[in-house]
């Protein structure tokens, strides 16, 4: 076997386990959101077929999925329409919603231009055409860092509050509502056994190739014209 065969064979495990910890969700790397919580969605009114909201990532962004046909209105934190989904599937955020803005960040530490204005005309923005549209939306997390003042336990699955996102199906009024839970370090991100398992792949990695070299340091050693002992 050709030493580049063994230097490959050596770094496998090594490239299996980036692999793996590329692949974990953004969650599991310190990004998004946060996983002490879980945002729970309770209800969508009214109830329409086809339309529904979920939570991703613990208590990252929402997910609203309307089908072909129906029409969502999304209100903004001053009772201005913030985005919609229109019959066909078109999805639009309105740019002169503060909300558009305020969402980008999760604190909402951005800077709102003075275009934007809750009592202006909307100006719609095309997003998306697929009837589902993501965002951020402050009122389902906590918006703090430190611990809620509900939590006497952090060991205890706890209420922090329920949240309401008011909508217009099809012109009637209703809304998003769910609530926020406080779950606790034991649903911690899985980033350090990731990392773990990197380091031990890569200590493996190096081990193996030391062990090779050694091996063919002592084949280099041998009587001329005898051929190399395979190093497996």
């Amino acid at each position: 076997m050709s030493a580049e065969r063994r230097r490959r064979r050596a770094l496998a495990p090594l490239a299996v386990a980036l692999a793996l910890l590329i692949a974990a969700p953004p969650s599991a790397l310190g990004h998004g959101g946060n996983s002490d919580y879980r945002s729970v969605i309770d209800r969508v009114t009214p109830e329409v077929e086809g339309v529904e909201a979920n939570v991703l990532n613990y208590d990252a962004e929402l997910e609203l999925l309307a089908r072909t046909g129906t029409r969502v209105l999304v209100y903004g934190y001053e009772g201005e329409p913030y985005a919609r989904v229109l019959a066909d599937g078109t999805v639009q955020v309105n740019r002169r919603s503060p909300a558009a803005y305020l969402n980008e960040d999760r604190y909402g530490a951005t800077a709102v231009p003075a275009a934007a204005d809750a009592e202006a005309a909307p100006r719609w923005e095309t997003v998306g055409g697929s009837g589902r549209f993501v965002f951020h939306d402050h009122r389902m997390h906590y918006m703090t860092t430190g611990l809620p003042p509900q939590v006497k336990d952090e060991g205890v699955r706890t209420k922090v509050f329920g949240y309401r996102i008011p909508i217009r199906v099809d012109g009637r009024p209703g809304a998003i509502e769910g609530t926020l839970f406080w779950v606790g370090p034991e649903d911690a991100s899985k980033l350090p056994f990731a990392i773990a398992a990197v380091a031990i792949a890569a200590l493996g990695g190096l081990a193996v190739i030391l062990v090779r070299r050694r091996r063919a340091r002592g084949d280099d050693d041998g009587s001329p014209g005898q051929p190399a002992k395979e190093a497996w």
